[in-house]
């Protein structure tokens, strides 16, 4: 992974601690910030290759941060720090360009890893693109730029490269979520839960998507909506 610098947003001490520590290694310079005032505030004052930013916090909260960065740096790579219950929020912030989402709780490996993911996907030639794994990240770095239909289409691309694997179809469920589609989204994210069950991603986004209210309307899963109470 190339040289970056990272700042972690977090209001909880132990939880910027903890990711700072996962991080520290050579050529990664890690930043921290204890609130959306604080991070915005440091945007302004040095550059940084990628940002973790949690959701909820005192004050201004995550959306609202995401919305500053992207008029800001709107090229800067934002990751989402969710927790289970605003995981429709990170969804919703992937609207907004986020590059990724991670969902507490989570070892420092798998920190590690996504990190390292989200900055080498701008090394990916979109020209030599011949297998899922290429464009499966660039897809996500499709959604980062916020272009959507592109995003899917790459994803469409990795599924005829492996259709055995679940991770492309739970991102186009991703993708039809954030058009609300849920129904549609469901549908994906059982296709990849069936392909392999012990893709815990899919099965969380089947469970938290069980019920989903639009317009005075419950829909549930991918039954015919009823009138909500």
């Amino acid at each position: 992974m190339k040289n970056a610098s990272i700042l972690v947003v977090d209001d909880e001490k132990t939880i910027r601690m903890s990711l700072s520590i996962a991080l520290e290694s050579p050529g990664m310079e890690i930043d921290t910030a204890v609130n959306g005032e604080d991070a915005l505030e440091k945007l302004r004052e040095r550059e940084y290759d990628l940002i973790l930013l949690d959701l909820r916090m005192p004050g201004m909260d995550g959306m609202e941060v995401l919305r500053r960065v992207r008029d800001i740096r709107p090229d800067i790579r934002v990751v989402i720090i969710t927790a289970y219950g605003t995981i429709e929020s990170a969804v919703e912030a992937m609207k907004l360009g986020a590059a990724d989402f991670i969902q507490k709780p989570f070892a420092p490996a798998e920190i590690r890893d996504l990190v390292r993911t989200v900055i080498n996907r701008d090394t990916i030639d979109e020209k030599k693109a011949a297998d899922y794994a290429s464009h499966f990240e660039l897809a996500k770095r499709c959604i980062a730029e916020r272009h959507f239909d592109a995003a899917a289409e790459h994803a469409r691309e990795a599924v005829s490269h492996d259709s055995s694997r679940p991770e492309a179809f739970n991102l186009l469920g991703v993708l039809r979520e954030m058009e609300k589609d849920i129904p549609g989204a469901q549908k994906y994210y059982r296709t990849a839960l069936a392909l392999d069950p012990t893709y815990e991603p899919s099965r969380k986004n089947i469970e938290r998507t069980a019920h989903w209210e639009k317009d005075g309307v419950i829909i549930v899963g991918d039954i015919q909506p009823q009138k909500g109470k």
